[in-house]
Formats: structure tokens, C-alpha cells, sequence
């Protein structure tokens, strides 16, 4: 059984910078993380286990110093952190800072804003939370529930497929002929190679294995980007959730990882693969040669 590992997987430089970041504040004092740093809950296990304390609202966190996750947040927000006297350190990603200052320069430029993403999604509700009007899109009926506005201003979700980014500015284009589109590619770099990565990947491989939180949307979008160029894809957590019978007499295994999942869970996953390759090599050959003494 062959093993094929995506070019690109696994851990971005923003999030592995926020984890450490937050390992190292809490190794001074004790630290609140506002929401979730990542979605993957074998990160979140290291950080509780760290001293690292998590609060989903303002008015939960009951230390000195508060930290805001990789998915960053609004201003309103900061300034309520501020307003209770409490320290905050920042461990947003630079492109989704990136993404902030994009559409904030989109709305006093005139345009209404448009973000594509997951209305409920911590990044962007971030993205929103200071704007006085918005829409947020995900797919063609969020589209054609739009109003006319003259002029539309469309940035993206970090993690967002860039394929589905450009379908979805291409259809408000469509729709609003007479509006003035202006599109801010605001997909991360990571996102775009580890998309790719995964489709190039896919395309070579029987059975899919993508690993990733639970709750993690760049996850989920590998899963669903796999899917359309193999038909056999399994979301795994960690190496436990690995099933023998997905890889029955399959040739090729591909495998990808989400941009919270650590390298640690990755490695773990291709070792379970390669000795379960292993072993079945070994019972083939133990098959050939019993054959070839009784004959």
C-alpha cells in the first residue's frame, strides 16, 4: 500500500506561533484565551494542561490578562477587555489582521460590505463586529437573498476555498450588473496551498484520510475539496479514529491535515498507516509462500 502525503498540510505559521505565544505567557501568569485559539481539541488539551484557562465572554474572564485567538476579533471587543482593566495580547494571524484592515478600508471607500464565510464562524464574527452593515454569503441562495446596492465591497473568510470565492464574487457580478463589484482576495496563503496540495493528492489516491479538529472549518473544506476528486475520504481526529477496513485492498493512500493539527497527530496517523501497510504485506507474502511450498 502506497502512502501519499500532501505537499502542503498541517499547522500554518499563525496558529503554531499563537500556540506558543500562549504556552509562554501562561508559563508567567495566568491567562484567559477569549473563545477556542484553535479548533482542534488535541491543542486545546496542551493548553489546559499548560494553565491556560478559556472564557467565551468578556465578562467571564476573571484573570489579569486576557488573550485573543488566532481567529482575532473586533474592536468593540478589545475595547471592552480594555474597559475592565484587564491586559490583552493579541495572537491573531497577520492575515486575518490582513482581512480586518481590508474591509475596513472597503466600507470608508463607499462600498457595502460583503464577507463569504460562516455567518456564525469566530473569524467572522470578527470580521463583522464593527461594522455598522453587512452580508455575509456562503452559497448561491445567500446571493439571491442580496439587495441592490451600487457599489459592493467582497473580502473572504481566511480559510475560505479560494474556488468558491471567486464562483460566489462572480455570481454577484452576475446579479448586480449595474453595482460596482470591488473583490480583496483575502484567502491565506496556507489555505490556497493546502487546498491545492490536497486536490493534486486526492487525484492519485483510492482512500483519503484528512486529519483535523472536529470543529475546524478549514478542515471540513479539505474533506469536502477531496471529496470531489475521490470518492472514499475519512475525517479523522487523531490515529484512534483510524478504521482497518477503509484500507482493505487499497493501493493508495493520501493524506492531509487541517492548519491547527499538530505534527505530532499527523506523524501518529502515517505511522498507524505504514504498519498497517506492513502487516498486510506480511500476511500477503505469508499467503504467496505457503502457496509455493504446497504446490
Amino acid at each position: 500500500m502506497k502512502i501519499l502525503r500532501a505537499a502542503h498540510l498541517g499547522m500554518c505559521f499563525g496558529v503554531r506561533d499563537a500556540i506558543q505565544f500562549a504556552l509562554d505567557q501562561s508559563a508567567l501568569e495566568p491567562i484567559t484565551i477569549l473563545g477556542d485559539l484553535v479548533h482542534n481539541d488535541t491543542v486545546l488539551e496542551e493548553l489546559r494542561a499548560g494553565g491556560v484557562q478559556f472564557q467565551r465572554q468578556v465578562e467571564s474572564v476573571d484573570t489579569a490578562s486576557v488573550m485573543i485567538s488566532a481567529h482575532g476579533t473586533s474592536q468593540r471587543t478589545l475595547q471592552a477587555l480594555h474597559s475592565r482593566g484587564l491586559r490583552v495580547h493579541e495572537a491573531t494571524c497577520p492575515l486575518v489582521h490582513a482581512a480586518h484592515g481590508a474591509v475596513l478600508r472597503l466600507v470608508r471607500e463607499g462600498f457595502h460590505p460583503v464577507i463569504i464565510g460562516k455567518r456564525d464562524h469566530v473569524e467572522v464574527r470578527g470580521l463583522t463586529g464593527d461594522l455598522a452593515e453587512f452580508d455575509v454569503v456562503l452559497d448561491e441562495s445567500d446571493v439571491a437573498a442580496l439587495k441592490q446596492r451600487p457599489r459592493f465591497g467582497i473580502a473572504s473568510q481566511t480559510t475560505q476555498p479560494i474556488d468558491r470565492v471567486r464562483h460566489l464574487v462572480k455570481l454577484i457580478a452576475e446579479r448586480f450588473p449595474r453595482s460596482q463589484i470591488r473583490f480583496v482576495d483575502t484567502v491565506c496563503q496556507p489555505t490556497k496551498q493546502r487546498q491545492s496540495a490536497a486536490i493534486e493528492m486526492a487525484k492519485l489516491s483510492d482512500v483519503v484520510v484528512v486529519i483535523g479538529g472536529a470543529h475546524s472549518n478549514n478542515t471540513h473544506e479539505l474533506v469536502n475539496t477531496c471529496a470531489r476528486f475521490c470518492s472514499r475520504v475519512h475525517h479523522v481526529q487523531t490515529a484512534a479514529d483510524l478504521r482497518q477496513e477503509w484500507f482493505a485492498e487499497v493501493r493508495t493512500v493520501g493524506m492531509t491535515a487541517g492548519t491547527s493539527t499538530p505534527d505530532v497527530v499527523i506523524d501518529a496517523v502515517e505511522r498507524w498507516l505504514r504498519a498497517f501497510a506492513a502487516d498486510r504485506e506480511s500476511v500477503t507474502r505469508s499467503g504467496c509462500d505457503k502457496a509455493i511450498v504446497t504446490n
